[in-house]
């Protein structure tokens, strides 16, 4: 039986559980930048929505639903963060679809974007003439960054959660033995000590975990 306590019962359930879920698992979903926290959203709105109005479902089945995407949620991300294959399969990676000038047609493809789609990105970052474009990235939310001829290096990290990204490395033109040589200087010697690591400018900028240094 339908009644105004029951689903203002649940709202208020639904609001506390998404204000712990945000503030456990990162405000990263509240400015969504990948898939996951796309993902993580539309879900858990979804649930919500659709129990809120449903008295067949009772407040005791809602929690245990809740709770079972937090746990999903969770063990997703812990996972993603410490397995570096799974993380690109969830998020993706940054893809160039311009370099030097040249349109790569192939990795624009890649990206799923056709050629009014490129050309709107484009033009919406104030480009016109690509001949002008070092290089022009989209980024796993599907923004584009762009690098005019002539302006420094995008960066991006190498190393992220003491995992080190081969494609960042083969864009350097790099190995992984010049990569352990440049921690060895910064008195480093596992690269799973690493939170976080760039290179630009010929310099590699290393930040460690805290519980580590």
């Amino acid at each position: 039986m339908f009644t105004y306590s029951d689903v203002l019962l649940k709202l208020i359930v639904g609001f506390l559980f998404i204000t712990i879920l945000i503030n456990v698992t990162g405000k990263g979903n509240l400015a969504p930048t990948s898939a996951m926290d796309q993902l993580q959203n539309y879900v858990l709105g979804g649930i919500i929505g659709g129990v809120i109005y449903n008295p067949a479902i009772t407040m005791a089945q809602f929690l245990v639903i809740l709770l079972l995407w937090a746990l999903l949620i969770m063990v997703t991300r812990y996972l993603k963060t410490h397995i570096h294959w799974l993380g690109k399969f969830i998020e993706g990676e940054p893809i160039t679809i311009v370099r030097n000038g040249k349109m790569l047609v192939e990795n624009c493809l890649k990206a799923n974007l056709s050629a009014k789609d490129v050309d709107f990105k484009l033009r919406t970052a104030g480009v016109y003439d690509i001949s002008q474009v070092k290089r022009a990235i989209v980024e796993q939310n599907g923004s584009l960054t762009v690098l005019n001829q002539g302006e420094g290096s995008i960066r991006y990290p190498v190393i992220v959660d003491g995992q080190v990204d081969p494609d960042v490395l083969d864009l350097m033109e790099k190995d992984e033995n010049w990569l352990a040589a440049e921690l060895k200087k910064q008195k480093i010697d596992s690269i799973r000590d690493v939170y976080w690591a760039t290179y630009r400018d010929g310099q590699l900028t290393v930040a460690k975990f805290a519980s580590k240094s």
